[in-house]
């Protein structure tokens, strides 16, 4: 499990010094990959452990920084501007992921797409960009989702009845992946809010008091079960 350098791979428009986290799976491979787009908060230990948990199922997972050229303060409204417009520098980062991905020794050439939050959003933009499975956790909705979705590989999604910044967002995911004829399986756990998969607080400490009350924050009683339904559509996708 290392930070590495990704800029070797970087398209037009990317990130210069573009970097991830990458972990590996125990055995010689090759093993299917998994770009992971992380939170607002950027490339935490948090995501980090979801990328070593990946890894533990069998998973070449590459966590990349969007936040490489500049930290979270200087590049956060440039990011949420490409989720916008779905366009822009992170979309060639997140194409020169899974490149890098695909090129590694290690690499069976099947590669996935997971993203968690502000990543959810741009996992399931990314889906329709030749990945093999996506899956989007929380992630927010494009304006045009139908055409967003036109061409989207299979996709699994988690959502939380209690997240107050997505109300009906599952619900409108569903109908859309439907009408467009993608292969999905999408599911709102009841107990559970936004950012349900972290195994723990994230964010100003100072601000967190505010964050459980907007429904934001783990959910033991549900994780287990939203991680049991990613690793199963990979596997079904990705190692099959």
């Amino acid at each position: 499990m290392t930070l590495i350098d990704l800029s070797g791979s970087r398209t037009a428009g990317g990130s210069p010094n573009l970097r991830g986290y990458l972990a590996t799976p125990a055995g010689n491979g090759p093993f299917p990959g998994v770009v992971m787009i992380h939170e607002a908060f950027g490339l935490t230990d948090q995501i980090r452990r979801h990328a070593d948990r990946l890894a533990g199922a069998g998973y070449l997972t590459l966590a990349v920084d969007l936040y490489s050229d500049g930290g979270p303060r200087r590049c956060l409204v440039a990011t949420m501007k490409s989720m916008v417009t779905g366009e822009g520098r992170v979309f060639a980062d997140i194409a020169a992921a899974r490149s890098w991905l695909r090129a590694s020794p290690l690499s069976s050439g099947r590669t996935g797409v997971i993203g968690f939050c502000m990543g959810g959003g741009f996992a399931l933009l990314a889906a329709s960009d030749g990945f093999d499975a996506a899956s989007v956790n929380y992630g927010r909705l494009p304006r045009d989702l139908e055409a967003a979705l036109q061409g989207a590989c299979p996709l699994v999604a988690n959502y939380g009845a209690w997240d107050r910044t997505l109300r009906g967002a599952a619900a409108r995911l569903e109908a859309a992946l439907d009408a467009v004829g993608v292969e999905h399986d999408v599911r709102e756990f009841p107990t559970a809010g936004h950012s349900f998969l972290n195994d723990r607080e994230e964010g100003p400490r100072a601000l967190r008091p505010l964050a459980r009350v907007m429904g934001i924050g783990p959910d033991p009683a549900a994780a287990p079960e939203a991680w049991r339904r990613i690793e199963d559509h990979f596997a079904k996708h990705l190692k099959a």
